[in-house]
């Protein structure tokens, strides 16, 4: 299967595209190969790890709809959907193992850098908040208990369980005639034609889930035959219609039923896919993502409140911060920020990977300079579908993540001053919409 890759150039027009077949292994020979991002002993002499500001995708949940709406219109009537028990969008029994297992990592992560004596010196040097979401509520709990076992570490909620934060909303904030024409081009130029550029994947999935024996059928024959477009309103989530979202709920439901059931076969209805393909299913819903959420315009519009939210944090002196969001947060502000984000190994999202963390660390050089780094910390698949235990010994993928136009030091640092001035850049370019 072709995948579509986009790459983000300094400025607010973009944009090159580009096809290629990846050959990624099988889960569980691909953990053969991965190591940890451990820095070498002299460059823990040269360099003092001094914060961490973690924005964390919440784990595993539940599809966003239930398994009697469009899911099963669109599978075959023979076919039946991973028993999923309790509400629609909720983290599962399997996502909270897994955050625990990811904040186990991070403790023995973050003890060997002292910071556990910190928290236990001064509580207030560590934050923890959350959407007030469930599975980002349950998410950062999960983190916490097992980063801080027995402190009951207090998970900040501003606003009534399971409703959106607006911090944590990726709204449009400003709408204006100037605004609403620029994020039209950009996402026209990015992404052309919604439905052809996803054409192939599409036909896997109507393979997948024999959409010609569904109840939908004639009526609804393929996902590419239903145009889609996108739409802008003030104070709410830019909008889909057409067989793109359709389709996205079903990459979504397919993704979710991989992680969750152990037969890869019977997760995929019967079919023998391969792990290329899985790539491809999940593809559709990240492209979904990326159009209504990473367009120049619309990522500095959305993720605003985010992005104040990172840099205070960031210039608070607080050791560690961990932000419990979603998807959207994490690809709204890599495209704020103008990033360069390679394709994640080991994993069939290639974006913004269910539980995946972004990581801001500042460090204190020998010579008395502020650096900075970013990384994407996450489970792969195998790990996910295992449900592997994390450690030194078996670490998560890490990633290094580049700024467009930044330049790194010899030791693969950027200057925190360089990193917050691209932060100020985001915020600013907000008054500009």
């Amino acid at each position: 299967m072709k995948r579509l890759r986009i790459y983000a150039l300094t400025g607010l027009v973009l944009v090159a595209f580009g096809c290629q077949k990846e050959n990624i292994p099988e889960p569980g020979k691909q953990e053969e190969k991965k190591e940890w991002i451990e820095r070498s002993e002299d460059f823990q002499k040269t360099y003092t790890l001094d914060q961490m500001v973690v924005l964390s995708r919440h784990n595993i949940r539940s599809p966003l709809v239930s398994k009697t709406s469009v899911l099963t219109r669109l599978t075959n009537n023979d076919y039946s959907w991973y028993p999923w028990t309790g509400t629609p969008s909720h983290l599962t029994a399997k996502g909270e193992r897994l955050e625990s297992k990811m904040g186990a990592f991070f403790r023995e992560w973050l003890e060997r850098n002292g910071f556990i004596d910190r928290y236990t010196a001064d509580k207030s040097s560590f934050r923890i908040y959350a959407n007030a979401k469930q599975r980002c509520q349950v998410t950062a709990r999960k983190f916490t208990d097992a980063l801080l076992p027995g402190e009951n570490a207090e998970v900040e909620m501003k606003v009534a369980f399971d409703t959106m934060d607006p911090v944590f909303t990726p709204q449009t904030t400003k709408i204006t005639d100037g605004f609403v024409s620029t994020a039209t081009s950009q996402i026209n130029t990015l992404f052309g034609d919604l439905n052809e550029a996803m054409k192939d994947e599409f036909a896997l999935m109507e393979r997948v889930i024999d959409i010609t024996n569904a109840p939908a059928y004639p009526d609804t024959t393929s996902f590419g035959s239903i145009p889609s477009s996108v739409s802008f309103s003030m104070n709410a989530e830019p909008s889909m219609k057409g067989g793109l979202k359709m389709a996205c709920t079903v990459s979504d439901a397919l993704s979710l039923q991989y992680y969750e059931e152990p037969d890869q076969k019977k997760a995929a209805f019967g079919h023998e896919i391969s792990f290329d393909d899985w790539v491809s299913i999940s593809s559709v819903k990240e492209w979904y993502g990326d159009v209504l959420f990473t367009a120049p315009a619309v990522a500095v519009n959305v993720a605003h409140p985010l992005l104040e939210e990172i840099l205070s944090e960031m210039l608070s002196g607080r050791s560690f911060t961990f932000l419990c969001g979603h998807d959207s947060n994490i690809g709204s502000v890599l495209a704020a920020l103008d990033t360069d984000l390679p394709d994640l190994p080991g994993s069939i999202e290639k974006r913004t990977p269910i539980g995946g963390k972004l990581i801001f660390e500042t460090f204190t050089g020998a010579d008395g300079k502020k650096y900075a780094d970013l990384l994407l910390v996450y489970a792969s698949a195998a790990q996910l579908r295992a449900e592997s235990t994390l450690s030194y010994s078996n670490p998560p993928m890490c990633v290094k993540i580049g700024v467009n136009g930044l330049t790194r030091n010899s030791d693969g640092l950027y200057l925190l001053s360089d990193i917050a001035g691209r932060l100020e850049e985001a915020i600013s370019a907000y008054d500009t919409l």
